[in-house]
């Protein structure tokens, strides 16, 4: 049989006893502490923190709204210069518009010789892309639906 040791800690106080010792004894004596005193500047919080932005974080969102703001130019142009192709090449040459004109950000986009690590090359392609294609396909076809029916009074949408 395996031998345990014996406790040699005292036992627990009854909740009795526990009182009559607290009220016989004497109270301790605290320690001197040191006054606190409010600083002068509040703590800051730093998601409050107005973070100034790197330069490369500058260049991206210039790249992201020159992006923007070309879609919307483009588009508009699009509804004009390809008015008169007909039927099916209309809409290729648009498309084909709105990828020369993206490559041309990307030619843009290097020549701001934007300082990222290699893992992020992809940016330069990749910001705003989803903004441009949509924004271009949008203005595309509001300003070609506009056109259209503002264009010919004697038919469309009654403004």
């Amino acid at each position: 049989m395996a031998k345990h040791k014996k406790k040699t800690s005292k036992p627990t106080p009854e909740p009795e006893d526990t009182e009559k010792k607290a009220i016989e004894s004497e109270p301790e004596e605290t320690p001197e502490t040191e006054e606190i005193t409010p600083s002068t500047t509040p703590p800051t919080d730093p998601s409050k923190e107005q973070v100034m932005p790197t330069e490369t974080e500058r260049k991206l969102n210039k790249l992201f709204w020159l992006r923007v703001g070309l879609a919307v130019i483009a588009g508009t142009i699009a509804t004009f210069a390809f008015e008169p192709i007909e039927g099916e090449e209309r809409r290729w040459a648009s498309i084909g518009f709105m990828i020369i004109v993206f490559a041309g950000t990307i030619v843009v986009a290097k020549g701001m010789k934007m300082q990222l690590p290699s893992s992020d090359r992809k940016k330069i392609v990749t910001q705003a892309i989803g903004s441009y294609i949509f924004l271009y396909l949008f203005v595309w076809i509001v300003t070609y639906t506009l056109y259209q029916t503002l264009g010919s009074g004697s038919s469309g949408i009654n403004i």
